[in-house]
C-alpha cells in the first residue's frame, strides 16, 4: 500500500502506508519519545495532528489492552522511519498496523522521519495530508489547500455530559473541567482518594460550584485556547470563588488548563514554532532549585510578561527555550503546570504536585 504526506509547501514525501486506507488533513508535528507511542495516540490533547515520532522503529511491543488514555485514537495520523508487525510483548494483544485498521487511522513509514523532524523544526508545525489511498499529488494539494484545521478541538474532546468517577471511601470531591482529560490524570487524582466529577465543556461556573467540590481541576486538551473563550470565563469566576481558608478550593491546571488559567487572569498565550512533544524536556523549579525530566505535549505557550503584573508568579521554566512551564497565584490557592505530571507515557520526578492539589484541598498554602 502507497503511503503519501504532502505539506502546504508543497513537499510531497512518498513511502509505503500501513493502517487504514484514508485520507486526513492535520497539523504536522513531531514527538521525541522512544516510547509510549499508545498513549501519545490515544492522548486527546493530539486531536488534529499528524505525528512524526523521530525513534525510528516503532510498534516493536505492539498494543496492548491497558494503555490507552482514551477510548480511541485521536491523532489524524502517523508517520515513522520503520514500523514493526510482528512485535514481541507479553501484554501484547494487536500489531499497531492492527489497531489502526481498527480505529480508522491511515499511517505511513519507510520516509526520512529525520528530514521531516528538520522542516518542521525550521519552518514550524504545517498544514499536511496524509494518504493511503491512490490520490494525484494534485488532488492531494487541492485538499491541503480547501480545508480549513480547526483550532476549538478542546469543545468536543470531553465529556457530553457529567459523570461522576468515585473510588472506594474518597476524602475529596473534586471538579474536573474536561477539555480533554488523559485517564492517567485521573488515575492520579483517584488514588489520592479523590471522587471526581467531570464537566462537559462550557458548563456553566454556577452549576459546578453548586456541587460544593473541595478543588477544581482543569484538564488538558486540544487546540488554541483563546479558541476556548466559554471556558476562560467559567475559569475566571472559578478562580473568583477561590479563596485561602475555610473552603477554599484550590484550582490545578495542567497544559490546557494551565494556559486558561494564565488567560483567566489577564495574561496572553502564543503559538510555538513546532511546540514541546516527548517525554524528555527539562524543566527548571524557581521554587525548590531543582531540575525535572517530563513529559509534554502542547504548542502554545503563556507569555510570561502577561502574568507577572495580574497576580501571578512563573514557578517553573523550559530548560530548552525558557518559556513558561508553571505559575501560582500569589493571593490565591491557584496553580498550574504546563507539562504533565502523570508521567504516563514518561517520567514520574513531578508526581508532587498532585500532593500539592491535596495539601491545598487540607487548608494549606502556596
Amino acid at each position: 500500500m502507497r503511503g503519501l504526506i504532502y505539506l502546504e509547501d508543497g513537499t510531497l514525501y512518498k513511502g509505503k502506508g500501513f493502517g487504514a486506507e484514508a485520507t486526513r488533513v492535520g497539523e504536522l508535528v513531531f514527538n521525541t519519545a522512544m516510547t509510549g507511542y499508545q498513549r501519545t495516540l490515544t492522548d486527546p490533547s493530539y486531536s488534529g495532528q499528524v505525528i512524526t515520532m523521530t525513534y525510528p522503529l516503532i510498534g516493536n511491543y505492539g498494543v496492548n489492552d491497558t494503555d490507552n488514555e482514551s477510548d480511541r485514537i485521536h491523532a489524524y495520523g502517523l508517520v515513522v522511519k520503520d514500523v514493526c508487525f510482528k512485535p514481541s510483548n507479553w501484554q501484547c494483544s494487536k500489531t499497531l498496523d492492527e489497531w489502526l485498521v481498527e480505529m480508522g487511522v491511515p499511517g505511513v513509514y519507510d520516509v526520512d522521519t529525520r528530514e521531516i523532524t528538520r522542516k518542521i523544526r525550521d519552518g514550524g508545525v504545517m498544514k499536511c495530508v496524509i494518504t493511503t489511498e491512490d490520490l494525484s499529488p494534485a488532488e492531494l494539494k487541492t485538499l491541503c489547500d480547501v480545508t480549513e484545521l480547526r483550532t476549538d478541538q478542546m469543545k468536543h474532546a470531553g465529556v457530553t455530559g457529567i459523570m461522576r468517577i468515585e473510588p472506594e471511601n474518597p476524602k475529596y470531591n473534586v471538579a474536573v473541567m474536561d477539555l480533554g482529560v488523559k485517564r492517567s490524570i485521573l488515575y492520579e487524582l483517584m488514588k489520592r482518594d479523590c471522587a471526581l466529577t467531570l464537566y462537559p465543556y462550557g458548563t456553566k461556573a454556577r452549576i459546578i460550584l453548586n456541587d460544593h467540590p473541595d478543588g477544581v481541576f482543569i484538564t488538558n486538551g486540544p487546540g488554541d485556547p483563546e479558541a476556548a473563550q466559554e471556558a476562560v470565563k467559567i475559569t475566571e469566576k472559578l478562580i473568583t470563588n477561590s479563596n485561602y481558608g475555610p473552603g477554599q478550593m484550590p484550582i490545578m491546571g495542567i497544559c490546557m488548563g494551565h494556559q486558561l488559567i494564565a488567560l483567566a487572569s489577564g495574561g496572553s498565550t502564543y503559538k510555538l514554532k513546532y511546540g514541546h512533544r516527548g517525554v524528555n524536556h527539562g524543566v527548571f523549579d524557581k521554587i525548590t532549585g531543582r531540575s525535572y525530566i517530563t513529559s509534554q505535549n502542547h504548542g502554545y505557550a503563556v507569555d510570561a510578561n502577561s502574568v507577572v503584573l495580574k497576580g501571578l508568579d512563573v514557578t517553573h521554566l523550559n530548560l530548552n527555550d525558557g518559556t513558561v512551564e508553571g505559575m501560582k497565584s500569589l493571593r490565591k490557592p491557584v496553580f498550574s503546570v504546563q507539562f504533565h505530571p502523570e508521567s504516563k507515557p514518561g517520567p514520574n520526578d513531578t508526581g508532587y504536585l498532585f500532593d500539592q492539589f491535596i495539601s491545598l484541598m487540607e487548608g494549606g498554602r502556596l
